[in-house]
């Protein structure tokens, strides 16, 4: 069953259920009401008998001899003695009455019901003034009027659910298949991510919860396509990266063989072959390190890391290297600025970053590790050329690297490292000349 069919079903089962409830309960107030309403209509009439009765005729003898003015009121009534518990007069036959006699007891001045036969009447009492008289005036009205005004009422109700219900269903099916038909277009384009069609995703017009999910699928195939593009593009970069040194040993490695090299030539070859198997050793080392950080947890053990520390190890490592290029270090760190992560890896991702600023610096690269807002930045710039504006949107990914680049390699470690630490780097221009790395961590903790 389909989905809307799914939401109509239910809804209509709801609305059912509901309106059955609310029938059930309103049919049973009706007749309370109505009875209420006939208690009250049937004292009201009542006490204005009573009341001329007692005007004009104060003892037992005179109230006897006003019959006529009763059997004019059109009304079933008793005049019950209390004293006597006898009836003294009433409209309806005395058959009649002797059956209301022995099935009701007529003394009871807390009942509102009377039973005649299979018949319930509704009654009314009023007493006579003054009370000495023992007098009581029973007037009743037939349950069964009653319940016709019920029915005739409770029709007219459930016409009236009757077609509340049909506007309210045709509603539903309106607004579900509103509600829908964006899912069916968002399951048609899972469809097309499937087949890998990502040229042909379309973003989705919907509102609400099933707005960010499209926004999300459509954000999602994107980001599929982009890793799809960067695995295509790691693959022929890695290719090439490995095929170059292989070709060369392999070259050397021939020749040496064949003899076609004199002593020199071959001791040149071997030198070249070692390099160029360490390039390779360097290369395979760093694709394993970044594969790990991918896809192993184990391997980024997390603590509580000091940043000022990780910067203070980084200087202490990168002095030789700079004082033989000729290249200032200017660092300034806030202490005591905590993060958690693996404290090796994220000191091997600083490394990276400095002794890339170092190769390319003309004279210095500058440091800076602060809080503000309730994060931490740390900052690595140089004053060397900068990054080409074309690589800069790819300058993250594997294999790709500057002029004077190694592996391609390092920025991508980098960035896995500090995105395992909760972190995210960008890369700029910097009011020095050259790049910028700006590394954020979202959490801010103080020792």
């Amino acid at each position: 069953m389909k989905l809307q069919d799914q939401l109509n079903a239910a809804f209509t089962m709801l609305l059912i259920i509901i309106m059955t409830i609310t029938g059930f309960v309103i049919y049973s107030l009706i007749m309370d009401l109505l009875i209420s309403n006939e208690q009250r209509q049937l004292e009201q009439k009542g006490e204005i008998i009573v009341k001329v009765l007692n005007e004009q005729y104060q003892t037992r003898d005179n109230i006897e001899q006003f019959n006529t003015f009763l059997k004019q009121q059109d009304l079933q009534l008793f005049l019950y003695d209390r004293e006597t518990d006898t009836v003294r007069y009433s409209t309806m036959s005395n058959e009649v009455v002797e059956g209301f006699l022995k099935a009701n007891d007529f003394s009871n001045m807390h009942s509102n019901l009377m039973e005649y036969r299979k018949d319930k009447y509704v009654q009314s009492r009023i007493l006579f003034y003054p009370r000495t008289t023992g007098l009581e005036l029973i007037l009743l009205t037939p349950l069964h009027d009653l319940k016709l005004v019920q029915h005739d009422f409770f029709t007219r109700l459930l016409l009236v659910f009757l077609i509340g219900a049909i506007v309210a269903v045709i509603l539903s099916y309106f607004l579900t298949r509103k509600m829908v038909t964006p899912l069916t277009h968002l399951k048609y384009q899972l469809k097309k991510i499937e087949q890998r069609k990502f040229d042909e995703i379309e973003p989705i017009e919907a509102t609400g919860e099933i707005h960010e999910v499209a926004k999300s699928v459509y954000e999602m195939a994107n980001e599929l396509q982009r890793y799809i593009n960067s695995q295509q593009t790691f693959f022929q970069n890695a290719s090439h990266e490995l095929k170059t040194p292989l070709m060369t040993i392999q070259g050397y490695a021939e020749g040496i063989k064949e003899g076609v090299f004199d002593q020199d030539e071959t001791e040149k070859g071997l030198e070249v072959m070692v390099m160029e198997v360490k390039r390779l050793k360097k290369i395979i080392n760093e694709m394993t390190i970044l594969a790990k950080l991918e896809s192993e947890k184990t391997v980024y053990q997390e603590t509580s890391v000091d940043l000022a520390k990780i910067v203070e190890q980084v200087i202490d490592r990168m002095v030789p290297l700079a004082n033989d290029k000729d290249i200032t270090l200017d660092y300034s760190v806030t202490p005591n600025l905590v993060v958690t992560a693996d404290q090796e890896k994220l000191l091997r991702a600083m490394l990276n970053l400095t002794s890339n600023g170092i190769r390319h610096a003309a004279t210095v690269v500058r440091i800076r590790l602060f809080s503000k807002n309730q994060f931490i930045y740390l900052t690595i710039e140089d004053d060397g050329r900068g990054i080409s504006k074309e690589i800069i949107p790819h300058i993250f990914q594997r294999f790709v690297k500057g002029k004077h680049g190694e592996t391609g390699l390092g920025l991508a470690i980098s960035r896995a490292i500090i995105e395992r630490s909760d972190g995210k780097i960008e890369v700029g221009d910097s009011d020095l000349g050259g790049a910028k790395f700006t590394i954020v961590f979202q959490q801010l903790e103080k020792k």
